[in-house]
């Protein structure tokens, strides 16, 4: 029975025997992190080798005859490049190299928008005001770039086939100072939807009345299929220069859950024109980012083919994951009313809603338990959840056993969290 049909008598009832449960957690010292979609070991052992791949007479040479160790090759060696090409279907030519963050591109590519302006444009420093729309729930490190920039954030409804489009379309064609929109198309953090065809085709072509509007096109899950088969996104790159807007894309990618978080290899790719001026720009930035990491990623990674493989390994880890916390979420709440979840088929996390103003309650709860959760609010601009409902959860880098505990005590905090709630309604 829903919990919003039962009486104010039974509510009680139940609240008692619920926090009987919740004390017995709280009493058992459990010190569990469902926070950060981190890879666990057993997926970071699957590239050890790049620890030891460098270890030859010679093995510093790439394929071309360049020596790795030396200055040069400012966008990145040409095999790497061909490596994130096959897999994304992006011409070599359209992409940079980076360091071992793709967050890392995204800041700098904001701050040089800041500086210097997109292509031959007002540098944004110097204008009033500029805004960028956020699809929302999304993720929290896009929101902090754009804070710490004094760029206003304009929420906007992520549905299930990407943002509303109806309402980007209707702010980005009359309000010149929008200036841009984060995505995360594939796996979307935290939902894990994936933009639609028809909503990949809006964005590339949509009349936009700022001249130097720009997609942050955050691909980060383009390979992470938990199942065989994954959801197939629409090349946003190619659909825009149908239209004659390339150089609106900046799409950014990196192996950081592929081989390791901490040292892999990021990626920028655009139309010829904004490569040709981002080139240009960080030559005064950096003599190179870091070809010996690139070199020692060709070694291991190999081919798309390979890549590809080693994705299948991953799955292999996190599918059961997914599926013990989506069958514990269906078993422990589903038919109760008081909580809805998302059932993605990649990615890293799973998107929680819990009655409208639970949110904090349930986290509170939960850390009181020994459980810590993604800040509520994480997932919107600003860290202010409108509805105080949003709750992304990372099931990837606990164990089976403390995962098992970890859903227990959830569900028990949000069925006390909305027990609590239906009584003060009933008061």
């Amino acid at each position: 029975m829903g919990y919003n049909k039962k009486s104010n008598a039974e509510l009680l009832a139940l609240k008692e025997e619920l926090a009987a449960q919740y004390a017995a957690y709280k009493a058992s010292g459990a010190k569990l992190d469902l926070s950060r979609g981190k890879p666990e070991t057993g997926q970071l052992d699957i590239s050890n080798e790049l620890l030891t791949n460098m270890t030859g007479d010679g093995d510093y040479i790439s394929t071309d005859g360049f020596d790795c160790r030396n200055y040069g090759i400012l966008d990145g060696l040409p095999e790497m490049k061909r490596i994130f090409s096959d897999l994304l279907g992006i011409p070599a030519e359209n992409i940079i190299i980076g360091g071992n963050s793709s967050l890392n591109l995204m800041y700098d590519s904001i701050a040089r928008f800041m500086i210097y302006g997109v292509l031959d444009q007002t540098p944004w420093a110097k204008l009033d005001k500029i805004r960028f729309l956020c699809p929302s729930p999304g993720y929290d490190r896009h929101f902090a770039i754009l804070e710490s920039m004094g760029i206003e954030m304009i929420p906007i409804t992520l549905n299930s086939d990407g943002p509303d489009m109806d309402t980007v379309e209707r702010l980005v064609s009359s309000d010149e100072s929008i200036k841009g929109i984060f995505c995360v198309p594939k796996y979307s953090n935290p939902t894990g939807i994936t933009y639609s065809d028809a909503t990949v085709t809006r964005l590339a072509s949509m009349s936009t009345k700022a001249k130097d509007f720009v997609i942050m096109w955050d691909n980060a899950y383009a390979l992470h299929d938990l199942y065989e088969e994954g959801d197939v996104l629409l090349d946003i790159l190619s659909e825009s220069a149908r239209f004659g807007n390339e150089d609106r894309v900046l799409y950014f990618t990196s192996t950081s859950k592929i081989t390791l978080p901490g040292a892999g290899i990021s990626m920028l790719a655009s139309g010829k024109r904004m490569i040709d001026k981002i080139k240009q720009l960080i030559g005064v930035q950096t003599i190179g980012y870091d070809k010996i990491n690139q070199l020692r990623h060709v070694k291991f990674l190999k081919d798309a083919d390979n890549v590809r493989q080693i994705m299948k390994m991953h799955a292999a880890i996190l599918r059961p994951k997914f599926n013990f916390a989506l069958k514990s979420l269906k078993e422990q709440l589903d038919g109760l009313g008081i909580a809805e979840w998302s059932y993605p088929r990649g990615g890293y996390f799973i998107s929680l809603d819990t009655m409208d103003g639970c949110a904090t309650l349930v986290w509170n709860l939960a850390k009181e338990a020994g459980v810590t959760l993604t800040n509520v609010g994480a997932t919107f601009p600003y860290g202010k959840d409108p509805r105080d409902r949003n709750l992304r959860l990372a099931p990837t880098y606990p164990s089976c056993e403390e995962l098992k505990l970890i859903m227990d005590i959830l569900c028990c905090c949000i069925k006390l969290a909305s027990v609590e709630k239906l009584l003060a309604k009933q008061r």
